[in-house]
């Protein structure tokens, strides 16, 4: 009798199931020049130990995004090792910062289900958390993804499509403990543009662009122990090829977006966010921003902004086409708050 696992499919998921994941994860220093070394971060909060002190943090944390992956590849084994895609995110919250030595671990909700028509696949709805070795809750996030069913014939699970709120409300913001930005270097943060100098409907071009390589994804793949077949083995799809991880997407644009955002310095929520079009290794990826928004926070000198991050193959400012649908080159939609220096 076999020892090993295939996942779990479509039918396997009910409303109301838990999920622990395996395997807790000790975050290592080296954790971030990794990261830096597969994207371009150029931010100063998590680049200096001297500079976190200075806005009032105990040291520098590990980027936004790493405690994300990391959280999410967890999830992988259990959500979407059969997935088709990664459909999207709503209602994420960054609640604390995870610091070189913290254990980060997952457990998810199942929180909606629906078959698709073909009667092949479904979406599952997922609420994840991510909490450290004191069981705070580093941050959370629902997500939905589209698995394969195992047996066609086999019945649908109970419908249920979860509500959904459109964006974070500003209160409901956590900004850390301690974060104090009214004595922001911005000489050693690379950018002078502070919280006021970003105007609602402002579109920000990043400029730069960096090409996707296989061995970059599947490094980073393998990093955040991401083990969805459709992004490592060569054989899962018909065309041959490894789609490239979302996150991979959304943490190469994040890092593009210094270039005028350089001091957009934590993520404090993922209102939503849509992986428009798959993307493959040898694509070039461009990213600009939109301001949607901005807002107060009751830290000294800290402001929010909401900001509407694409990545993209093609033009700045290319979105949708006249049919209401994304441009065939978008690649990422990402609609998420980011503190700021006033």
């Amino acid at each position: 009798m076999s020892k090993t696992s295939a996942g779990r499919f479509f039918e396997d998921y009910r409303i109301g199931q838990v999920i622990d994941h395996a395997v807790p994860r000790t975050v290592g220093a080296g954790e971030r020049a990794l990261y830096h070394a597969l994207y371009p971060a150029r931010g100063a909060l998590y680049s200096s130990d001297e500079f976190a002190r200075a806005c009032g943090l105990p040291a520098s944390p590990v980027d936004d995004l790493i405690a994300f992956h990391i959280v999410f590849g967890k999830s992988v084994p259990d959500i979407s090792l059969n997935a088709v895609a990664n459909l999207g995110y709503a209602a994420g919250r960054f609640v604390r910062p995870a610091y070189p030595g913290d254990t980060l671990q997952s457990r998810s909700d199942i929180i909606g289900l629906k078959q698709n028509s073909n009667g092949k696949s479904g979406v599952v709805y997922v609420r994840t958390r991510g909490r450290n070795q004191r069981g705070d809750v580093v941050l959370e996030y629902v997500r939905w993804v589209m698995v394969r069913k195992r047996d066609r014939d086999a019945p649908a699970p109970e419908t249920l499509v979860p509500d959904l709120p459109q964006v974070v409300a500003a209160q409901d913001l956590v900004v850390p403990d301690g974060l104090d930005f009214t004595g922001y270097d911005f000489t050693a943060a690379g950018e002078s543009h502070r919280w006021g100098d970003y105007a609602v409907g402002e579109r920000i071009d990043h400029v730069d662009g960096v090409t996707i390589e296989e061995a970059e994804h599947m490094l980073a793949t393998r990093l955040w122990q991401n083990t969805a077949k459709v992004h490592f083995d060569a054989t899962f799809r018909p065309d041959g090829k490894r789609l490239i991880y979302g996150g991979h997407i959304i943490s190469l644009a994040r890092a593009l977006s210094f270039n005028g955002l350089a001091n957009a310095q934590m993520i404090a929520a993922i209102n939503g966010g849509a992986h428009a079009n798959p993307c493959f290794a040898g694509d070039t990826v461009r990213a600009w921003s939109e301001v949607l928004d901005r807002a107060d926070t009751p830290a000294p000198g800290v402001g929010a902004l909401r900001l509407r991050l694409v990545a993209t193959k093609g033009a700045a400012g290319v979105l949708r086409g006249d049919d209401g649908k994304y441009d065939p080159d978008v690649l990422l939609d990402l609609d998420y708050w980011v503190l700021v220096p006033r």
